[in-house]
């Protein structure tokens, strides 16, 4: 690891310290503990994490996948983004295959994930009640992703529903927010690219609005955006 993936990486965990300790949002910081303590009973004998939940993945990525939020009995159980539910099972399936992932599944932060050209964050670092964060919530963890934004530079941003499609535009001051939709690309002047993706939860997957041949195919058009032929770019699975 050369010397400017060592500082980005002690960056990445010293934001990821900050985000873990944040309590800025009261009714977040209530769901999210209650939920920790309640627990679903398939997971009754496990502890939850319950706290905001960081972004993770490689310090030198050229492509940042932004999503909505933790799920409660997802990211909030598990303590890293999409890991432990159904809509992460489809997302770093998809990242496998498209070679930005070393493995297809992930259920706990020791299951031996490593992301490659990637990085995963979320609009909002806390679950919200009924998977929906107020304009005011959104408003108070957007900071965080800009300086994950800052650090990583990134070349695109996959934008998984139209949530973090917004959150990204206001991040980068897009005025008027071009339209969302699967595979929308928008280019920010002097800035990354937008790739739009439906979300992988399980209202589009198993309805069929989205496909695993649909999300792979916007990985891959990540991948050439990200790193066309270069001989830096993560290697196939």
């Amino acid at each position: 690891m050369g010397a400017t993936s060592v500082r980005k990486r002690q960056a990445l965990e010293a934001l990821e310290a900050r985000i873990t300790t944040c309590r800025l949002c009261p009714r977040l910081v209530e769901w999210r503990e209650r939920v920790a303590r309640e627990k679903r009973a398939a997971f009754a004998g496990e502890e939850y994490w319950g706290r905001p939940v960081p972004g993770f993945g490689d310090p030198d990525a050229r492509v940042l996948v932004l999503g909505l939020a933790p799920a409660a009995h997802g990211g909030n159980r598990t303590g890293r983004i999409f890991t432990g539910d159904r809509s992460g099972d489809w997302l770093f399936a998809s990242m496998h295959r498209t070679g930005f992932a070393n493995q297809p599944e992930s259920h706990s932060l020791d299951d031996g994930l490593r992301l490659q050209g990637a990085f995963i964050a979320a609009a909002v670092r806390c679950a919200p009640p009924a998977n929906k964060p107020l304009p005011s919530e959104r408003d108070n963890c957007l900071p965080y992703a800009a300086e994950e934004l800052e650090l990583l530079e990134p070349a695109v941003i996959v934008c998984l529903g139209l949530f973090a499609w917004d959150a990204a535009c206001r991040l980068l001051g897009v005025r008027p927010r071009p339209r969302f939709g699967h595979a929308v690309e928008f280019r920010v002047e002097q800035g990354p690219v937008l790739l739009g993706c439906y979300h992988p939860s399980q209202q589009n997957t198993f309805t069929g609005k989205l496909t695993e041949a649909m999300t792979d195919a916007v990985f891959a058009r990540a991948r050439e955006l990200a790193y066309g032929s270069s001989t830096d770019s993560p290697s196939r699975r």
